[in-house]
């Protein structure tokens, strides 16, 4: 007897991949079909949809360049130095990933860093298992509040074995009570508190954190995946001298390079452990065209990484402010909405993030559903909040004023109930003043 096959996928959309491959008469047509996905998407995505999406920042054309190199057919096991590799012949890739370790360095002050993870989850993969053991209990930020599963018992923590006990917040100022952290952490004693949010609004208080933990030889452990590029900039906290033992990230978000993960840190007692953890356990070759595009991500951050940075912050301040204006209502508004790039509206007298967030993208405006305080797990599916940010806008050179419009074209929608095909045909014009991606060496500075 025949079991029903389970798919997570939608079968729908995997049952339109199979009609298009079975009508294709030879693996050309096959290849032709992926092709003309990839355009499709090129041209909406990338030419006329504003791109609102807090986890996604388009790279600069050099480090897309680098994506497709030729170094990236080449595999590079190992730490750098000839003794170290498993493979001759990496004399010049060794000199390309020393190069990328450097700048990253340089990029965030620090002592140590590496090049290797091929994805940020495994960067908090890394810290745990270099810092904790299987039934170690460790403080993490809860959904609701803005935490990332890859810091909870359906991530990379729980997969290491880890006691889960969550770090207190206050759903008005979305911020850790330092308080309530400070009765509840010494009954515990967390090996390791992880600040990592999804949702990330304000600095966290690190200084008084690393300040309790240290009692019991605990750790502060930085999960800046949305805020790395920020960090870079200085626009933000800088983790590394207020506190925190480790710092990791996406290098596809606000630091605009290529998806992987960053981890640095000063202290030398933790090199040997994270190294070990990243090779030889959880990375092997590691993407070398990657590791380029990255070196040059952090070029152009050490060159450009203030101003940027500092745009997008005005960027999602204003742009917050635009929609408070017109009847939406942000989380944050009493402190200035936010120190990053993310916006977060309650959209719940709006339908909710899920129906809102897809009927924005009926009009090509792009965002994502989120939890936010006040909703429950049962509500993960259908959450009552809308997560904006603006890197992608600031990239491709727009600042405060066109903030305005934007969130013009977004109450039109929701407060003013125009329908989005209404609406998108003025997106796409106000989006066609705005192709070329700035803050790079490609392009410089965009003009006033």
């Amino acid at each position: 007897m025949s079991q029903t096959q389970f798919e997570v996928h939608d079968p729908e959309i995997l049952a339109h991949a199979r009609e298009i491959i079975d009508a294709a008469r030879n693996g050309r047509e096959m290849q032709d079909a992926v092709i003309a996905a990839v355009k499709r998407n090129e041209e909406w995505r990338g030419q006329q949809c504003i791109n609102l999406l807090a986890p996604e920042a388009p790279t600069s054309p050099t480090v897309r360049a680098l994506l497709a190199s030729e170094v990236g057919t080449r595999a590079a096991e190992g730490h750098i130095g000839k003794v170290n590799r498993w493979f001759a012949g990496t004399k010049y890739i060794d000199e390309i990933e020393a190069l990328c370790v450097e700048l990253l360095k340089k990029c965030f002050r620090a002592n140590y860093a590496d090049h290797r993870l091929v994805a940020s989850m495994i960067g908090n993969l890394t810290v745990y298992t270099a810092l904790t053991q299987p039934g170690d209990i460790v403080m993490t930020i809860a959904q609701p509040y803005g935490g990332h599963s890859s810091n909870r018992l359906d991530g990379p923590a729980g997969v290491r074995g880890l006691k889960i006990v969550d770090v207190p917040m206050d759903p008005i100022e979305l911020e850790i009570d330092v308080d309530l952290f400070r009765k509840m952490a010494p009954l515990v004693k967390p090996k390791v508190v992880a600040l990592g949010a999804s949702m990330t609004l304000f600095p966290f208080p690190l200084q008084e954190m690393s300040g309790i933990v240290a009692e019991w030889g605990g750790k502060i452990f930085f999960d800046g995946a949305h805020q790395l590029g920020l960090v870079a900039g200085g626009q933000f906290q800088d983790p590394l001298r207020e506190g925190a033992a480790v710092l990791t990230g996406s290098a596809g978000k606000t630091f605009s390079g290529p998806q992987s993960g960053i981890i640095v840190w000063n202290d030398p007692a933790l090199t040997e452990p994270f190294t070990t953890a990243i090779f030889p356990v959880l990375v092997a070759t590691h993407q070398v065209n990657r590791v380029a595009a990255l070196a040059v991500s952090a070029a152009e951050m050490i060159e450009f990484g203030k101003m940027y940075m500092a745009q997008i912050v005005k960027n999602a301040q204003a742009l917050g402010a635009a929609l408070e204006q017109r009847g939406i209502r942000v989380l944050g508004a009493h402190k200035g909405y936010t120190r990053t790039q993310q916006v977060i509206a309650d959209v719940k007298p709006f339908g909710g993030g899920l129906e809102t967030a897809w009927l924005l993208a009926r009009a090509n405006l792009v965002a994502n559903k989120n939890l936010i305080p006040g909703d429950t797990p049962a509500d993960w599916d259908t959450p009552s909040g809308l997560r904006m940010g603006t890197i992608e806008v600031t990239r491709l050179g727009m600042r405060e004023k066109e903030m305005e419009q934007v969130a013009e074209f977004i109450s039109q929608i929701l407060v003013k109930k125009r329908a989005p095909e209404d609406v998108v045909e003025d997106v796409i014009e106000f989006r066609s003043a705005y192709q070329t991606l700035y803050y790079n060496f490609d392009h410089g500075i965009p003009p006033r």
